[in-house]
């Protein structure tokens, strides 16, 4: 079979392609279902999708920290000097598009708020690639994780080649080569399919879905608990469903709050289930919101989990977020799109140095450091400040301590900056 017959849908091995009844998006027993699809019960009988995991605050929070962060952090297209370092190649095409418009309808903001959201949502983020008449990107749409499956071709002599079966945001679909299709899985055990960490984790939130289904539920009912009408004598069936129902009528639902229940005939009354206190409900709802924060890496305090916060630790988490957290987000993006896009001794990097900052003392005391030991001049430090430059020697020179030099060679003669400013052409 040739890569002609895989374009054209057939599947490894010679067989007919699947029906419509075994397609892996659908069906619950193939892996792809379970990387890409949610909406299953978990242990808790919850339905638990990106939907309803989203109704807890902690996890909406969490999404919206991650998404926003990574989207707040430039990706910039560098060109690889002869001597090394680097230098941003603002003429290439594909510095505006991953730094400025990604296509007509979207921000670079909300596009890649939109991407890494769907990398942890969905468990990878698809992309359909527009070109010019030149074959080079022009644009990105985006493409529904869900309904965008990586199709394997294996040869022997060139390895493996994907293709995609995807559905386009006007309604039609087909299979896609990877010069159409720029698909980013994240978490990954296969390096093709990402882990959708709602359908691993439904359990966990499927818990956490619950306890806030019965906060409601108790509130809803007057905070009361269920309740026991006994008595010693025998009732039938048809005079227990007229007391359960007359019970309800008058003492069940949030505006009965106050009302006097008044058991006649020997009827006592009792209730089923542990209390709050007893049964720890604040406790398992704290417990939640660290639950997340560990599924998600976000640390607790960005959470408004502040029980065991303190000033001196939050800071060191804070770092930590952006080092253990976001930095695998920026590389797992940026090397996908330095193997997709980039030419020839370029690259995408991400610049996270906004984040990386510390206090304003902090920075400065840094600055100051390299500007002594001749790391930074004036003016490299004035453009990481956002500040106009300098210029001339004052902003160019790059200093050294006096009490330094080279070593096995002499202190060079100390010229003054005025006569340095006149000799220069």
């Amino acid at each position: 079979m040739g890569m002609i017959d895989a374009i054209r849908g057939a599947w490894a091995g010679g067989s007919e392609a699947p029906s419509a009844s075994a397609n892996p998006l659908t069906d619950p027993d193939s892996d792809t279902f379970w990387h890409l699809s949610g909406g299953a019960k978990s242990g808790s009988r919850v339905v638990i999708n990106e939907r309803s995991s989203m109704s807890l605050s902690s996890v909406l929070r969490a999404a919206e920290i991650l998404t926003s962060v990574f989207a707040m952090t430039p990706m910039i297209y560098y060109r690889r000097l002869p001597g090394g370092g680097k230098e941003r190649a603002t003429t290439s095409p594909l510095f505006k598009l991953f730094h400025d418009r990604p296509n007509d309808s979207q921000s670079i903001f909300l596009y890649k708020e939109t991407m890494l959201g769907d990398m942890l949502f969905a468990g990878a983020s698809s992309n359909f690639v527009h070109r010019d008449g030149g074959f080079r990107p022009k644009a990105l749409s985006r493409l529904d994780p869900r309904h965008c499956q990586p199709a394997k071709f294996w040869d022997r002599q060139d390895g493996l080649e994907l293709f995609y079966d995807a559905q386009l945001p006007d309604g039609s679909s087909g299979r896609f080569t990877r010069t159409d299709v720029w698909h980013v899985p994240g978490f990954s055990r296969d390096g093709i399919l990402g882990v959708n960490r709602i359908r691993l984790l439904d359990d966990m939130l499927g818990s956490a879905v619950a306890a806030g289904e019965y906060a409601r539920h108790f509130w809803e009912n007057n905070a009361q608990p269920a309740t026991v009408l006994k008595y010693t004598g025998k009732v039938t069936p048809e005079d227990k469903a007229k007391i359960k129902f007359d019970w309800k009528k008058m003492f069940g639902g949030a505006r009965k709050a106050g009302d006097v229940a008044v058991a006649d005939q020997g009827m006592d009354v009792a209730t089923l289930g542990a209390t709050n206190r007893d049964s720890q409900f604040v406790e398992v709802r704290q417990f939640n919101v660290v639950e997340v924060a560990r599924a998600f890496g976000v640390p607790p305090h960005l959470l408004f989990e502040l029980s065991k916060a303190t000033f001196s630790n939050i800071e060191q988490q804070s770092l930590e977020f952006i080092m253990f957290s976001m930095m695998p987000h920026y590389e797992r993006v940026s090397s996908a799109a330095t193997h997709y896009f980039a030419e020839d001794d370029h690259f995408f990097e991400f610049m996270p140095d906004a984040l990386l900052k510390g206090d304003i003392k902090t920075r400065w005391e840094a600055y100051r450091i390299a500007r002594e030991i001749g790391v930074l001049n004036a003016d490299q430090i004035a453009q990481r400040e956002n500040l106009e430059p300098i210029g001339g020697l004052a902003g160019d020179q790059r200093w050294r301590p006096a009490n330094m030099a080279v070593s096995g060679e002499p202190n060079p003669p100390s010229v003054p900056i005025q006569q340095r400013a006149e000799n220069e052409p």
